[in-house]
């Protein structure tokens, strides 16, 4: 009850008139049935800005730090994330990768669309970083379509340490489903789940003009924390 509340009477109305987003390619969207969107993650404000605009519900995979943190904000933030429905993932080691696999694929077994960041976190700079494998792990196994999506301008809006955005008209795009039912069975096979996940990359780049970085986001993350924590010691 919450999520809708929010969605058509509170947050909705209130994002469509701040950032004005200009939505292209919702015909991709399908009415009914499974099927992951995938998408780029400049933002915190991703997390609202996209769901609000679809007619469909969907739920994302939100890491587990939303729902662990301290405070009164902390307990705010978890209690809004989980009345709207978002799964909790812990994102390190290859177990936890697992158990957001399955937690994926419950979803999609519901018939409902799941949404998800290959780049497993938010850019630092803007870019556009290498995915992770687990959207194709979930897409082959599920045997449902993978639809690009790119959010453009909201890392004007919200860069990282940014608590209040920007007010400033931002795009949301969707390109053409993408069908890998041709790897049914090969979820297992590294080098089909590396070119999977390529190829959607490849569609969100495209749709959003970035510049793509052949490393991983979080990878590039850790550095430039050690190189911080280095000049200031």
């Amino acid at each position: 009850m919450l999520y809708y509340v929010l969605k058509y009477a509170v947050l909705g109305p209130l994002l469509r008139l701040l950032f004005r987003p200009r939505m292209m390619g919702l015909e991709h969207i399908p009415e009914e049935g499974a099927a992951i969107i995938a998408g780029n993650h400049l933002s915190f404000s991703d997390h609202f800005l996209m769901p609000v605009m679809l007619k469909r519900r969907i739920t994302f995979l939100a890491k587990q730090e939303y729902f662990t943190g301290p405070g009164i904000k902390g307990r705010l933030t978890a209690a809004f994330f989980r009345a709207i429905g978002q799964i909790p993932v812990d994102r390190s080691g290859k177990e936890a990768g697992r158990a957001a696999i399955r937690e994926g694929l419950g979803v999609l077994g519901k018939d409902e669309l799941l949404g998800i960041y290959p780049e497993g976190t938010r850019s630092p700079d803007g870019k556009l970083y290498k995915g992770k494998v687990g959207v194709a792990v979930m897409a082959i196994r599920g045997r449902v379509p993978v639809i690009p999506c790119a959010m453009v301008g909201t890392f004007e809006i919200q860069p990282p340490g940014q608590v209040v955005p920007r007010i400033k008209r931002v795009a949301i795009r969707f390109g053409e489903p993408l069908d890998f039912s041709r790897y049914a069975g090969m979820e297992d096979e590294k080098a089909v789940l590396r070119a999977v996940t390529d190829e959607i990359m490849y569609k969100v780049m495209e749709l959003s003009g970035q510049e793509y970085v052949d490393r991983y986001a979080a990878d590039v993350k850790a550095e430039q924390s050690r190189k911080f924590r280095g000049i200031i010691s």
